[in-house]
């Protein structure tokens, strides 16, 4: 395990219920999943935390990668006796629960990926080192311009502006180490055959949700976990969990009741 951050966070609902853990992605905060929070806490235990280098947590000047906010995820975790977690993540912080998930087996009960960040191929492969340069020179200015094309026309108002806002407010530096974490350092999982190793060594059960047909049919072949699934949700940008906030809590309750069962 590596060395760990303490990480902003909020702890709301019933102690003694089935906690989920929402995480947010790449250059974005824990306020994302606030109405998720406030329509799920009545029924569960809804631990949000900041990944360090994000929001209000602490910003170190090194190691803001996956691997690192896994580990002090699982600090996290460990630290407030949740028992094992529904381990749920969006873009990046669905490649950070899935490490989790596989590094800290015993912490998570199972998984939700919201169109993580991993199964990179083709000319999204091809485009990461100039990317990365790009982020290492400009920071956040640079994935701003990511964030802006990455909703529906169906967005709700301002969320784009949002979103925009929270990225041009997180450092530059993590901006460029968290995207090297994810995809070019070594160990990084997010280019697709490294996906797929890591991918095999989950044993939990796991649900992912992608805005890709081909991303969904591709992770469908990985499943071998008893009750894993796959869907596709066409008819969204990235930031899916917030541009369909109801389908979400629908249907993040039934997998957390499933889980809960199993």
């Amino acid at each position: 395990m590596t060395d760990h951050v303490p990480l902003f966070h909020t702890d709301l609902g019933p102690t003694r219920a089935p906690a989920l853990l929402l995480v947010h992605g790449w250059g974005g905060d824990g306020r994302e999943w606030s109405p998720h929070t406030e329509a799920l806490a009545g029924r569960f235990r809804v631990v949000v935390p900041d990944l360090r280098g994000h929001g209000r947590s602490p910003v170190p000047d090194e190691d803001n990668t996956p691997v690192h906010m896994a580990d002090d995820l699982a600090a996290l975790v460990g630290s407030l006796g949740t028992g094992p977690v529904i381990a749920v993540g969006h873009s990046m912080g669905g490649q950070v629960v899935n490490l989790l998930a596989v590094r800290h087996p015993s912490l998570v009960r199972s998984v939700v990926a919201l169109d993580p960040a991993h199964g990179a191929h083709g000319a999204e492969v091809d485009g990461i080192p100039d990317r990365l340069t790009a982020y290492r020179r400009r920071g956040a200015r640079e994935a701003a311009v990511f964030v802006a094309g990455a909703f529906s026309p169906h967005a709700p108002q301002g969320l784009r502006t949002a979103h925009v806002r929270t990225m041009l407010g997180t450092p530059d530096h993590v901006i460029a180490q968290a995207y090297a974490g994810m995809y070019t350092e070594p160990g990084a999982v997010g280019i697709r055959r490294y996906s797929e190793a890591y991918l095999r060594l989950r044993t939990q059960s796991a649900l992912t949700v992608w805005t890709s047909e081909e991303a969904a049919g591709w992770e469908r072949g990985t499943l071998h976990a008893p009750g894993s699934r796959v869907e596709h949700w066409p008819d969204s940008g990235h930031y899916l969990h917030e541009e369909h906030v109801d389908r979400t809590i629908r249907l993040l309750a039934d997998w957390a009741d499933r889980a809960v069962d199993d």
